[in-house]
Formats: structure tokens, C-alpha cells, sequence
């Protein structure tokens, strides 16, 4: 993992004055792993998240910052969205909370239009979307926050390969990647597949959810 990193020291992330530190391994991760799966349980996650609504985003997070350092970090959140565009793909496979539609980020607007990106790029051949509803009750994830698992299997080079964990922490994150700890999220993330809605169903409640902003 560490020679991962090291292979990619020129990306456009390290040393960008508006990327974290902390989110510099994360990036570099990204940019080798072959597919990413991530819960959301309050915020939709960087890579799906429309302009404005990162904005908004980060305008509550990075209370008393100057403009221009906000807009900063929204070019470089939506400059990181590329890695979805990339030849071979990533494949992107995201359960979010309900929480995550219900929670008002930048007014009616912002969310109607976040909603309907994600109806729009749940179509995409790379990205599964499942929504984990209230009606689901107690989950896997239980009172656990965000995480991401990043992986790549090379079965003609085990080095080759990669899996992490991160936690996205306020301010920080942790970086896992101990066998033990990398499947027991795995097994978390089977099992919140299996209790959230399916992606056609998923489909319906993000256009449900977005009807319901625009009237």
C-alpha cells in the first residue's frame, strides 16, 4: 500500500493547497483501486456531490474560511469526480441512508438538483446506488459513521493488489487495512446491500424524493 502511494506522488492532489493531507493517501488509492463502496449515513459522499451542494456543504463546515479558500475545495472535490470518467472504470457502489435525502444541505434548490444527479448517474454502468431506508430499522452499520473500501484483487500479483478502509473522521480520517479489520467491513457492507432497497427501487424513491423538492 505504502509503494501504492508512492507510485503516484505526482497526482494532482499532493501538495494541492485545498486537498487535506490526510485526504492525499485516499486519492492515490482511488486512482489504482478497481472498485470503491461507500455508506453515507449523513451527507452524500464526494464523489456524487453536485457543485452547489459541495459548496454548501463546505460553507457550513469551514466556518469563518475566506471564499475563495471554500472555492478552492469545491474545484478540487469536482475535479476529484474524474476518477468515474477514467478508462478502465472505477466502479463506484454507494449505500445511502435516507437520512442522507431528507437532510436540507443548501435549501430546496441545492437538493433537488443533488437528488437528481444521483437519479441521473445511478444510471451509469459503473455506479450502484442502493437506498437504505428507515423502514430497514437497525442496520449493520449500527452507530458507526462514514467509511469507504477501496479495492483492487490481482490474482497474478498479490502485491499487486489493494484493500483499505477508510474513516472519514471530523477534520481527520483512519486508514485501515489489517486483514481482519478490512473483512469484517466487507461483511458490513454485504449485509447493508442486503437490507437497503435494490437499485430499481432505489431509482424510484431518489425520483420519489425529487418530486417531492420541485412539486
Amino acid at each position: 500500500m505504502i509503494q501504492l502511494v508512492r507510485d503516484q506522488e505526482n497526482g494532482w492532489w499532493m501538495d494541492h493547497p485545498a486537498v487535506p493531507e490526510v485526504m492525499d493517501p485516499l486519492l492515490s488509492f482511488e486512482d489504482v483501486a478497481a472498485y470503491e463502496h461507500v455508506f453515507a449515513n449523513a451527507l452524500v459522499p464526494g464523489l456524487l456531490q453536485t457543485p452547489r451542494y459541495a459548496l454548501a456543504m463546505h460553507e457550513a463546515l469551514d466556518v469563518r474560511t475566506e471564499a475563495d479558500v471554500i472555492a478552492s475545495k469545491v474545484d478540487a472535490r469536482v475535479k476529484r469526480q474524474a476518477i468515474l470518467d477514467r478508462s478502465p472504470s472505477l466502479h463506484l457502489w454507494v449505500v445511502l441512508d435516507e437520512a442522507v435525502l431528507q437532510r436540507s444541505v443548501g435549501g430546496v434548490d441545492v437538493m433537488a438538483e443533488q437528488i437528481g444527479h444521483l437519479h441521473a448517474i445511478a444510471q451509469s454502468p459503473n455506479v450502484d446506488i442502493q437506498v437504505l431506508q428507515f423502514t430497514a430499522g437497525a442496520h449493520s452499520a449500527g452507530s458507526g459513521g462514514h467509511f469507504l473500501i477501496l479495492g483492487r484483487d490481482d490474482e497474478g500479483d498479490p502485491l499487486g493488489s489493494m484493500n483499505v478502509v477508510y474513516l472519514e473522521l471530523h477534520k481527520r480520517g483512519l486508514y485501515l487495512d489489517a486483514p481482519a479489520e478490512v473483512q469484517s467491513y466487507k461483511l458490513m457492507f454485504d449485509y447493508l446491500r442486503s437490507q437497503a432497497a435494490d437499485t430499481s427501487v432505489s431509482l424510484a424513491l431518489l425520483a420519489a424524493a425529487r418530486q417531492e423538492l420541485t412539486g
